[in-house]
Protein backbone atom coordinates (compact mmCIF):
# COMPACT_ATOMS: atom_id res chain seq x y z
CA UNK A 1 0.00 0.00 0.00
CA UNK A 2 1.27 3.33 -0.89
CA UNK A 3 0.37 6.71 1.49
CA UNK A 4 1.70 9.85 0.79
CA UNK A 5 0.79 12.93 2.60
CA UNK A 6 1.42 16.40 0.86
CA UNK A 7 1.02 19.00 3.36
CA UNK A 8 1.37 21.78 0.88
CA UNK A 9 -1.24 20.40 -1.09
CA UNK A 10 -3.66 19.29 1.74
CA UNK A 11 -3.76 16.10 0.19
CA UNK A 12 -3.56 12.42 1.35
CA UNK A 13 -3.03 9.43 -1.36
CA UNK A 14 -3.43 5.79 -0.59
CA UNK A 15 -3.24 3.25 -3.80
CA UNK A 16 -3.32 -0.21 -2.83
CA UNK A 17 -3.91 -3.43 -5.46
CA UNK A 18 -6.06 -5.72 -4.21
CA UNK A 19 -6.35 -9.58 -5.54
CA UNK A 20 -10.00 -9.45 -6.87
CA UNK A 21 -12.29 -8.76 -9.92
CA UNK A 22 -13.17 -5.08 -9.75
CA UNK A 23 -17.26 -5.66 -9.53
CA UNK A 24 -16.43 -7.36 -6.65
CA UNK A 25 -13.97 -4.39 -5.15
CA UNK A 26 -16.77 -2.12 -6.47
CA UNK A 27 -19.27 -3.39 -4.05
CA UNK A 28 -16.60 -3.32 -1.00
CA UNK A 29 -16.99 -0.06 -0.98
CA UNK A 30 -20.66 1.07 -2.27
CA UNK A 31 -22.54 -2.02 0.05
CA UNK A 32 -23.14 -0.71 3.66
CA UNK A 33 -23.59 -4.48 4.61
CA UNK A 34 -19.92 -5.18 3.27
CA UNK A 35 -18.85 -1.73 3.82
CA UNK A 36 -19.57 -2.54 7.96
CA UNK A 37 -17.99 -5.40 7.64
CA UNK A 38 -14.01 -3.98 6.75
CA UNK A 39 -15.09 0.04 7.14
CA UNK A 40 -13.46 0.51 10.87
CA UNK A 41 -10.11 -0.81 12.24
CA UNK A 42 -10.91 -3.17 14.29
CA UNK A 43 -11.28 -3.41 17.60
CA UNK A 44 -13.97 -0.83 16.13
CA UNK A 45 -16.96 -1.77 14.32
CA UNK A 46 -18.95 0.23 11.45
CA UNK A 47 -22.43 0.67 11.42
CA UNK A 48 -24.27 2.47 8.79
CA UNK A 49 -27.47 3.71 9.55
CA UNK A 50 -28.25 5.47 6.45
CA UNK A 51 -26.52 4.08 2.98
CA UNK A 52 -27.99 6.12 -0.04
CA UNK A 53 -25.45 4.87 -2.90
CA UNK A 54 -26.42 7.84 -5.74
CA UNK A 55 -25.31 11.70 -6.61
CA UNK A 56 -26.59 13.42 -4.06
CA UNK A 57 -27.37 10.80 -1.69
CA UNK A 58 -25.18 9.81 1.72
CA UNK A 59 -23.64 7.32 3.79
CA UNK A 60 -24.35 7.97 7.91
CA UNK A 61 -22.66 5.99 10.24
CA UNK A 62 -20.97 5.29 13.55
CA UNK A 63 -17.32 3.71 14.10
CA UNK A 64 -18.32 2.13 17.22
CA UNK A 65 -15.35 1.28 20.12
CA UNK A 66 -15.35 -1.67 21.66
CA UNK A 67 -17.01 -0.21 24.91
CA UNK A 68 -20.04 1.13 22.65
CA UNK A 69 -18.81 4.84 22.20
CA UNK A 70 -19.85 6.18 18.86
CA UNK A 71 -18.05 8.39 16.38
CA UNK A 72 -20.39 9.45 13.38
CA UNK A 73 -19.62 10.20 10.01
CA UNK A 74 -21.47 11.82 7.30
CA UNK A 75 -20.42 10.87 3.36
CA UNK A 76 -21.86 13.25 0.61
CA UNK A 77 -22.24 11.62 -2.56
CA UNK A 78 -20.85 14.32 -5.62
CA UNK A 79 -20.15 12.09 -8.50
CA UNK A 80 -20.40 8.48 -9.55
CA UNK A 81 -19.03 7.01 -12.41
CA UNK A 82 -20.36 3.30 -12.28
CA UNK A 83 -17.83 0.69 -11.25
CA UNK A 84 -14.72 2.96 -11.86
CA UNK A 85 -15.31 6.64 -9.60
CA UNK A 86 -16.65 7.71 -6.98
CA UNK A 87 -16.62 11.26 -5.02
CA UNK A 88 -18.00 12.10 -1.68
CA UNK A 89 -17.87 14.66 0.77
CA UNK A 90 -16.56 13.62 4.64
CA UNK A 91 -16.94 14.83 7.55
CA UNK A 92 -17.54 14.26 11.40
CA UNK A 93 -21.03 14.50 12.49
CA UNK A 94 -23.09 14.47 15.09
CA UNK A 95 -25.53 11.57 15.94
CA UNK A 96 -28.40 13.55 14.23
CA UNK A 97 -26.50 14.16 11.44
CA UNK A 98 -24.99 17.57 12.06
CA UNK A 99 -21.77 18.33 10.40
CA UNK A 100 -18.11 18.87 12.06
CA UNK A 101 -17.06 21.14 9.92
CA UNK A 102 -14.12 21.66 8.33
CA UNK A 103 -14.84 17.99 6.23
CA UNK A 104 -12.34 16.57 3.04
CA UNK A 105 -13.08 15.77 -0.55
CA UNK A 106 -12.26 11.89 -1.28
CA UNK A 107 -12.00 10.67 -4.83
CA UNK A 108 -12.04 7.39 -5.65
CA UNK A 109 -10.39 5.97 -8.97
CA UNK A 110 -11.18 1.31 -9.59
CA UNK A 111 -8.88 0.50 -12.22
CA UNK A 112 -8.96 -2.69 -13.56
CA UNK A 113 -5.56 -4.52 -14.08
CA UNK A 114 -6.80 -7.99 -15.66
CA UNK A 115 -8.25 -9.56 -12.94
CA UNK A 116 -6.95 -7.71 -9.67
CA UNK A 117 -7.85 -3.97 -8.85
CA UNK A 118 -5.98 -0.89 -8.15
CA UNK A 119 -7.77 1.54 -5.67
CA UNK A 120 -6.61 4.82 -6.05
CA UNK A 121 -7.67 7.21 -3.03
CA UNK A 122 -7.32 10.64 -3.17
CA UNK A 123 -8.00 12.98 -0.36
CA UNK A 124 -8.39 16.94 0.10
CA UNK A 125 -8.58 18.65 3.52
CA UNK A 126 -10.27 22.20 3.29
CA UNK A 127 -7.71 22.95 6.00
CA UNK A 128 -4.25 22.40 6.60
CA UNK A 129 -5.32 22.03 10.45
CA UNK A 130 -7.87 19.21 9.62
CA UNK A 131 -5.19 17.71 7.83
CA UNK A 132 -2.37 17.16 10.34
CA UNK A 133 -5.33 16.26 13.31
CA UNK A 134 -6.37 13.25 10.88
CA UNK A 135 -2.82 12.22 10.75
CA UNK A 136 -2.06 13.19 14.86
CA UNK A 137 -5.23 10.79 15.17
CA UNK A 138 -3.64 8.04 13.82
CA UNK A 139 -5.26 8.22 10.04
CA UNK A 140 -2.63 6.10 8.30
CA UNK A 141 -2.47 3.65 11.07
CA UNK A 142 -6.15 3.30 11.27
CA UNK A 143 -6.41 2.98 6.95
CA UNK A 144 -3.90 0.71 6.73
CA UNK A 145 -5.96 -1.76 9.15
CA UNK A 146 -9.09 -1.01 7.16
CA UNK A 147 -7.73 -2.28 4.24
CA UNK A 148 -5.88 -5.45 5.54
CA UNK A 149 -9.55 -5.85 6.95
CA UNK A 150 -10.94 -5.53 3.50
CA UNK A 151 -8.17 -7.74 2.04
CA UNK A 152 -9.38 -10.28 4.36
CA UNK A 153 -13.08 -9.75 3.13
CA UNK A 154 -11.98 -10.13 -0.31
CA UNK A 155 -10.30 -13.34 -0.30
CA UNK A 156 -13.80 -14.91 1.48
CA UNK A 157 -15.48 -13.51 -1.18
CA UNK A 158 -13.29 -14.36 -3.86
CA UNK A 159 -13.66 -17.87 -2.31
CA UNK A 160 -17.11 -18.14 -2.08
CA UNK A 161 -17.89 -16.71 -5.83
CA UNK A 162 -14.81 -19.39 -7.32
CA UNK A 163 -15.71 -21.89 -5.05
Amino acid sequence: MEFIVNKETKTVTITKEFAAEPELVWDAYTKAELLDQWWAPKPYSSRTKVMDFRVGGRRFYAMVSPEGVERWVLQKYSSITPKTNFKLFNTFADADENPDLPGSDWNFDFIDQNGSTTVHISIYNESLERLERMIEMGFQEGMMAQIDNLEELLAKLSERIGG
